[in-house]
Formats: structure tokens, sequence, C-alpha cells
């Protein structure tokens, strides 16, 4: 503000200093009109009253700065320095005398005209004290104007900067309750406002949401391992200290050992199933835009455990639509959520199963459908949590992480999974078009929209 301040005071006092000078400056050339033809060549002035009547002092000096001749009150000496003289050269200069700060007593602007042919100069002269005066007045209300509004200009600009950065100051004391370990706070962001700074604060709340789900998703598997682990290695050491109590044979020690191998099988499953399920959550925000044939992937993933003899899965029937069908899935995903479901109907159901692809314009539904007793009804609205298994299902293999993780998968790919059996569905007012069939005992349902 202070450069910009004087800069415009120097603008200002520059034009009415232009303004003044020119003035003045017409008066001299005029004067000098009149008088340059009364001059003769020795430098004498002819007709001394037509040349007073200008009204502007004036002389007539010599090459070394005598005066020759004199009117108007003209002082005694000249006017201007040999050096002003020999600066007219041929022509004409104009130069001011007397001091503007502090005032001189009689200051001057003049005008130096050389006269030929005997290089003798005519000097006229006018005061300057109004227009010094001028300029002063106005110098000292620029410096006094210029300081008001430097003060004004402070203040009013630290109160708005103050105001702009009010909300910067809320972020950074609501960021500070964050750290201190208080959850679920967000920046307080104005909505009908769109700036740098809200924008800034979206962003905030944004990145804050991330780091939640993560750092919730980092509990939820801490807490989900040392649950569900406590279980079997509890297991295994009962084992290993039963086993070390007596002597035992080596036929009984192979029966210890093959009852450890199915404890530790089970904890090794147990564990992969906790390690896919966060790691697809934690790779879940890349977003990559992969896509899938989720009919190819359904025949050539049921041919391949077939020809690969896994747990004698039974009678599977396969029925996908004709040409591809395009889901917002990469090939590992579609592999990963038929396999869960196929192991679901070996492990929970019976033959046979029926795989079925079908599709419509925006849609693709993928249904598993087993023969076998299915699941109590007040078990289909928990069954996609973690380590939700029935009553009976607690004796079979399984860790109950196989639905979370396929429901994962789906709400990742903008779908819907549903969970059909004896009449009752759940959700049972399907987000997503495409009734579930429910002709089965069991039935679970993926929706996946359809890309083109």
């Amino acid at each position: 503000m202070a450069v910009l301040l004087t800069a415009a005071g120097a603008f200002v006092y520059w034009r009415v200093e232009y303004a003044l000078d020119r003035d003045l400056d017409s008066e001299l050339a005029t004067a000098t009109g009149t008088l340059r033809p009364l001059v003769a060549a020795d430098g004498s002035v002819d007709d001394r009253q037509a040349a007073d009547a200008t009204g502007v002092a004036w002389q007539v000096l010599r090459p070394d700065g005598s005066v020759v001749a004199s009117g108007v009150n003209a002082p005694a000496v000249p006017l201007v320095t040999p050096g002003d003289l020999a600066a007219a050269g041929d022509g004409s200069v104009t130069v001011d005398t007397g001091r503007f700060l502090p005032a001189a007593k009689a200051p001057f602007r003049a005008r130096v005209t050389t006269l030929q042919p005997d290089d003798t100069a005519l000097v006229v002269a006018i005061r300057r004290d109004h227009r010094d005066e001028a300029l002063r007045e106005l110098l000292l209300q620029l410096l006094v104007a210029g300081f008001g509004a430097l003060v004004v200009a402070g203040v009013v600009g630290e109160r708005l900067a103050h105001a702009a950065l009010a909300p910067v100051e809320r972020y950074r004391r609501r960021a500070s309750d964050i750290a201190a370990g208080r959850s679920g706070l967000r920046l307080e962001v104005p909505e009908d406002r769109d700036d740098e700074v809200t924008r800034l604060g979206h962003t905030l709340n944004r990145m804050l949401d991330t780091l939640e789900n993560a750092l919730e998703r980092e509990r939820r598997f801490v807490n989900d391992a040392s649950h569900e682990l406590r279980t079997p290695l509890t297991l295994l050491t009962s084992r290993i200290q039963l086993a070390r109590r007596r002597s035992r044979s080596v036929e009984e020690h192979e029966a210890v050992l093959a009852e450890l191998e199915v404890d530790v099988t089970r904890l090794a499953a147990l564990a992969e199933h906790l390690l896919t399920l966060s790691s697809h959550e934690q790779a879940r925000p890349a977003g990559a835009a992969a896509t899938t044939d989720l009919a190819a992937t359904a025949r050539h993933g049921v041919e391949h455990r077939l020809l690969a003899g896994v747990d004698a899965l039974g009678d599977v029937l396969v029925e996908a639509a004709p040409g591809p069908v395009v889901v917002p899935l990469t090939g590992m995903d579609a592999e990963r959520l038929l396999g869960n479901l196929l192991d679901n109907a070996r492990v929970h159901g019976k033959p046979p199963v029926r795989v079925r692809v079908r599709a419509t314009d925006d849609w693709v539904v993928l249904e598993v459908a087993d023969a076998g007793a299915g699941m109590p009804a007040e078990l289909l609205g928990n069954a996609t949590g973690r380590f939700a298994r029935a009553a009976d299902a607690r004796s079979r293999p399984g860790s109950g992480l196989g639905l979370a993780l396929v429901d994962d998968i789906v709400r990742g790919a903008g779908g819907e999974l549903r969970l059909c059996h004896a009449g009752v569905h759940h959700p049972a007012v399907p987000a997503l078009d495409g009734p579930c069939d429910h002709s089965s005992a069991m039935t679970v349902s993926v929706v996946l929209p359809r890309v083109p």
C-alpha cells in the first residue's frame, strides 16, 4: 500500500506540476516573442516602454553573463548562470532559479534565448512564488492524505485478512481436536460458499474420511484377528499340552498330529481370509476402471474347479447369457467372487448347484443356488457380516468371511448382494432392478451394473 500510494501521489504531483509549468512557459513564450524584436544588435532595447508592457522581468546578457539591459523589476545580477547561457546554444532553454525546498526569496522560471549575430542572450523570467506555494501545499496534502490512507488501508487490510483466515483458524482448532484423539469430527465448511478456503475444507474432510476408514479397517482387522485366532490357538496349545502329559505310541502321536494338522489348516485358512478381505478393502480406493466378462468367468471358473476336483463339488449346472456380459470388476475379483459363492454352496448346501448369469440392458445378475437347507430367516440380514455363521454351521469348515468378502467386492463395483431362502429375501426391498430367483432352497444373487 505504501508503494501504491507513493506512486499515485507522485503521478498526481507530476501532472499538477506539468500543468502549472505549461502555463508559465506559455507566458514566457509570449513575452519572448514580444521582446525579441525590440533588442538591437548591440543588446540595447529601443522601446523600453513596450518591453516593460509585457509585465515580466527581462534581461539582455553578454556571453560572459554581464547585464547589458534589464527591466520590470529584474535584479541587477544575472538571472541565470553562464552554464545556462551555454546550454541555450543557438536556440532557447527554460530553467528554474531559486530553491523549491526550503523556499527561496526570489524564485524565477526563466527562458533563455540566444540572439544573433553577437551571441547576446535574452532572458525572460516570471516569479514562481504562487506555483511553488501551490506545489508545496499539494505535497503536504498528499503526504497527510497518503499517511492517513495507509493507516486506514492497513487497519482494513488486517481486518479483512483476519476475517478471510478465520475459517483457517477454525480448521486448525478442529484439526487440533482431531489430533487429540476425538473421532467423528469434521471441519465446519459453509455450504453456501465456493472459494479456495471452502474447497480446502472439503478436501481435508475427504482426507479425514479416508484416514478414518483406513484406521477403522485396521482396527476391525486387529479385533477380528485377535478374536477369531484366540480359539484355534488355544485349542492348539491345549492339544499339545495334553499330548505331552504321558508317553504315547507312534500311532497315538500320528493321531495327535492329524488333529493338529486340522487345526493348523483351519487357522491358516482363517488368516488367509482375513488378509484377503483386508487387502481388498485397502485396494478399493485405487478405483481402477477394469472390466471383465462375467459369463465367461462363470463358465471357465466352474470348468476349472471340476477338472481340478475341488472337494467333489457335485452336479453343477451353468447357464450363461450368450455373448459377452461385461461388468466393472477385475478378473481376479470376479474369480474370487464366484469361488466364494461356490465354496459356500459346497460346504453348507447340497447338490445340484446351479450357476446362472442373466443380463438386461442395464444390469447383470449372477445367481448361485443349491438344494441345501439354507439359513434361518433371522440370519439373512446379518449373513454378510464378518464371522456370521449359523449354530449348525460352526461344526463345518469355514470362517464366516466368504459372504463378507463377496459383499465388499459387489458394493465396491456399485452392485448389490441378495440372499433368498424359502420366500424370505434380504434386502426386502431391492435397491437395484432384477428380483432374485428363489426356486431353489437357497439362492445368492449378485446384481452388478452392466458395462456397454
